[in-house]
């Protein structure tokens, strides 16, 4: 008989639940909850565009509902009994760490903190951590190279000890407090199977290796002597965390008593280490070796492949080479850029008021413009720059703005700008030898705009497959369900039977490939001259090219006047 597991996905503005069948990857029940509380999910602060944090009450409380709802609509479909479900999978965004007291209880959830929000989830497009990634990075590059050279050479705003190390400086109180930091994709399935102490979480690999700097090469977690070199509470800290990370292969644990009964499921069922949503995405969008998935959404992740038996190069700029990571046994290569979609969002909603019937008409006139005739030009960077350059302080720019003008024609620069940023990203990891022989694509604007999938097709000059879910991020989740059940003796023949692309292929035009090879030469001098991009074949003493001296710091001088005029 059939048997089934289930996909959890936690998402940035809601949560999704996926029954899929193990033979061949149906997917037979599903449900999205979205998160009750802020905006979309997110609590804001109005003075710091850089805070961005979640309530784990909303995870909770949505936890029970989704996977309710997925259930109810699998046994309508199929029939499906809960006994015919043999796993379950996590996968989240990150890195979103979650200061918890003793108990492994949210600190939000005291009555004390609840107004507190440092006592929140801190979520993964959080950068008010700006400095101290900046000196992370810095005191790295003195005594510890070798933890960079596995994150891209720099150290990033939107991760772990950069949060924790913020917490730490601008509200003692709390960190004194918080017994420990656990990243989501460790807490929901440490709340799945009722673990009640922080130090007995089961550590995924994917959030410490790549957010963590967790390397089994340098005993697990950085250093105490190090973190000391930083602020001797974060070396106090690293004594209650684990000393091991397991890649999705791993049990997290098993589903409680009450979890189980509350849903209909066997007590007992294998619990998978969790994963971020991004790599559970390539999961289920099929990635092996040469296979380059693209995940799309509010930003968009990179992932790789490369097996852990082969030498694979650092590639300075990407977010993080960490072996298993995404699969057992290969290297996970993770790059990616802050925002995608959030740039149309706010286009189509901040700027032209619009909503989701005005973005359909932008889109449709955008598709009737040729590339290059606006003469318009925009960077990506309209919160910050994920990969290559690394750089939450950058922001976003379009220039070759007349009166003539269109929303169309600034719609497309923005799906263009994305586009080469993407380019920009590709062109670095070829470069350190990691071959890209197939690009797939997954997410909302992947299955719904054909424009967008058009223009990267054009501007990555490459084939464009979609991946054949549209939840690629819940079916990983649900692959790796499946691992923990049994269902198959390894990740490849899992991913073999439960995955595969749809019949549309997206192909490259070659006159636009031409007209975009020109443009993105443009794109990238804007790239390098706010980007602060030296050439590096020229001498250490000569002056940097015309515009870097000039126009390199004056995205972070219009941030610092923001701030100080706010704080007037």
């Amino acid at each position: 008989m059939a048997t089934y597991t289930l996909g959890i996905d936690y998402g940035t503005n809601s949560v999704r639940a996926l029954v899929v069948n193990t033979a061949n990857g149906r997917e037979v029940g599903t449900a999205v909850v979205n998160y009750p509380s802020g905006t979309d999910g997110v609590l804001l602060h109005p003075n710091d565009h850089t805070l961005a944090r979640q309530s784990p009450a909303d995870y909770l409380v949505c936890l029970e509902r989704v996977v309710k709802a997925a259930l109810r609509q699998a046994r309508w479909q199929t029939g499906m009994r809960g006994d015919k479900v043999i796993g379950i999978g996590v996968d989240t965004t990150g890195s979103t760490p979650i200061p918890v007291d003793a108990q492994n209880r949210p600190m939000c959830l005291n009555p004390k903190y609840k107004k507190n929000l440092n006592a929140y989830a801190w979520l993964w497009k959080d950068h008010t951590a700006f400095e101290e990634a900046a000196r992370i990075t810095a005191q790295a590059k003195k005594t510890r190279p070798q933890f960079l050279a596995q994150c891209g050479g720099v150290y990033s705003s939107e991760w772990y000890w950069s949060k924790l190390w913020h917490c730490l400086n601008v509200d003692r109180g709390l960190f004194a407090a918080t017994h420990a930091w656990i990243e989501l994709e460790d807490y929901i399935p440490a709340v799945l199977c009722g673990v009640k102490r922080p130090e007995d979480v089961v550590c995924g690999v994917c959030a410490a290796g790549h957010k963590a700097m967790f390397n089994r090469k340098w005993g697990g977690m950085p250093d105490a002597e190090f973190l000391a070199s930083l602020d001797p509470r974060l070396a106090q800290l690293r004594k209650r965390m684990p000393s091991e990370a397991f890649a999705i292969d791993h049990p997290a644990g098993r589903l409680t008593k009450a979890w189980a009964a509350t849903w209909g499921l066997p007590e007992g069922l294998p619990v998978a280490v969790g994963a971020f949503d991004a790599h559970l995405g390539a999961v289920g969008a099929g990635v092996k070796t040469g296979t380059l998935v693209k995940i799309i959404g509010t930003s968009t992740c990179d992932i790789l492949v490369a097996k852990n038996t082969m030498p694979v190069p650092d590639i300075p700029g990407v977010c993080g080479m960490v072996d298993g990571s995404v699969l057992p046994g290969y290297i996970g290569i993770e790059a990616g850029q802050s925002a995608v979609g959030d740039i149309f969002r706010w286009f189509v909603t901040s700027v032209c008021r619009g909503n989701d019937a005005l973005q359909v008409k932008l889109t449709a006139e955008a598709g009737r413009l040729k590339p290059g005739a606006s003469g318009l030009l925009a960077l990506d960077w309209n919160n910050g720059n994920r990969t290559i350059l690394v750089d939450p302080q950058l922001t976003g720019l379009m220039v070759g703005m007349t009166l003539h003008t269109t929303r169309a024609e600034m719609y497309r620069a923005l799906l263009e700008a994305t586009a080469f940023g993407a380019l920009t990203i590709v062109n670095r990891i070829v470069e350190y030898g990691v071959p890209i022989e197939r690009v797939v694509c997954c997410g909302g604007i992947a299955e719904k705009n054909a424009l967008f999938m058009q223009i990267y097709a054009d501007v990555l000059n490459r084939p464009i497959f979609i991946s054949r879910s549209a939840q690629t991020c819940a079916l990983g989740a649900a692959i790796a369900g499946a691992l923990a059940g049994s269902a198959y003796p390894a990740i490849e023949p899992a991913i073999k039977a439960m995955t595969g692309v749809k019949p549309t292929v997206y192909r490259p035009i070659p006159a636009h490939v031409a007209i975009y090879r020109e443009l993105y030469g443009q794109y990238k001098l804007l790239h390098d001259a706010f980007g602060a991009v030296v050439d590096q074949t020229a001498p250490v003493d000569q002056t940097p090219r015309v515009g870097h001296s000039t126009l390199a710091g004056l995205m972070k001088n219009l941030l610092a006047l923001k701030q100080k005029r706010a704080q007037q």
